[in-house]
């Protein structure tokens, strides 16, 4: 009995060993293929648990961070708490809205921020509209309650994007949410509008169960970039190999998910069991011509002309003084090239 007792404990340890280890395998957490144990890091994503996250546990699942050399732990974040958490050390990269670092690094409000890849070319912010609300072009928003998540980008782009599309931006009610119940609002009926990635369409149709009329804010603020992957200018310089290496396995993760959506959104929801299946998937969908359009048809490449036109695009709306340069936001020596 007494062996029998000893046995069952060595498999009760084993099974806490297991589950405290996370959804990874045994190979997250054992020797690399050099034979070190792996380098553990952890992942902020962007938006809570939204479909262009996808990648990061797609990338841990198929074990691309593994055969890296990493044991990344992908934890859930926010715009308005990612960049404290890279700054505190807690988290080593993010997902994070390049725009948003260009005018918080242009304003001094940000300065060790540093983007290693692009997610997503072009900014996703939209703003939706039921269909039958009266809004049907940017002038209708005058006087309206928009939702947005905490921390977001819209409230610093409405203005330059009303003085552009021609409407009187002063006279919007922002109402703020955590990135989860941002939706509510509108199924609430407690904003009339809501400002999110326009890649959440149909996420935002199924929860409202209203048509939408989506207005991108391309449409006026042209040439502006997208998301991407961040770290901090004194990590990168300091941990080059280990930056060098997430870039690489997550990309591979962003490749595989806009290959594989369904797959992506299934493993998404083992990850994260309040997820909408089909909802994650279809928003990866609609998110993949962003990922695609890529310079040179390289995903993940950054562009320094560009990103020189979305900071002069910045500058011209008044949203930023001049003196900005690319490099003080995207580290062109990581970044991919085209």
């Amino acid at each position: 009995m007494t062996r029998r007792m000893r046995v069952l404990a060595a498999a009760a340890l084993a099974t806490t060993l297991m589950i405290s280890s996370g959804c990874g395998s045994d190979e997250d957490s054992g020797p690399g293929k050099n034979g070190k144990a792996p380098d553990k890091v952890t992942y902020l994503t962007g938006f809570g648990t939204g479909g262009h996250d996808a990648f990061a546990w797609v990338a841990k699942e198929k074990g691309f961070f593994t055969e890296a050399g990493l044991d990344v732990a992908v934890s859930l974040g926010a715009p308005a708490t990612n960049n404290q958490g890279l700054l505190s050390g807690k988290a080593q990269f993010t997902y994070s809205d390049v725009t948003q670092l260009m005018i918080q690094t242009g304003n001094n409000q940000v300065t060790e921020m540093r983007v290693i890849a692009a997610v997503h070319q072009s900014t996703l912010v939209a703003i939706f509209a039921p269909e039958g609300s009266g809004i049907t072009r940017p002038k209708d928003l005058e006087g309206k309650r928009v939702g947005v998540a905490q921390g977001s980008i819209t409230k610093t782009l409405l203005p330059a994007y009303g003085k552009l599309a021609g409407f009187d931006a002063s006279r919007l009610q922002f109402v703020e949410s955590q990135p989860q119940g941002l939706v509510s609002l509108l199924a609430s009926k407690k904003v009339d509008v809501l400002s999110t990635f326009v890649i959440t369409r149909n996420t935002v149709q199924t929860v409202t169960k209203q048509t939408m009329v989506v207005l991108p804010l391309t449409d006026y603020l042209r040439d502006l970039l997208g998301t991407g992957i961040t770290t901090t200018a004194g990590y990168a310089k300091d941990n080059p190999d280990i930056v060098k290496r997430f870039r690489d396995a997550a990309l591979k993760g962003l490749q595989y998910t806009v290959e594989h959506p369904e797959e992506a959104a299934k493993i998404m929801k083992a990850n994260n069991p309040a997820v909408n299946e089909q909802g994650a998937a279809a928003e990866i969908k609609l998110m993949t011509p962003y990922v695609t359009s890529a310079p040179g048809n390289v995903v993940g490449a950054l562009d320094e002309q560009r990103a020189a036109r979305a900071i002069a695009v910045l500058q011209g709306a008044g949203l930023i003084p001049g003196g900005l340069t690319p490099e003080k936001v995207i580290d062109f020596t990581i970044a991919p090239k085209a």
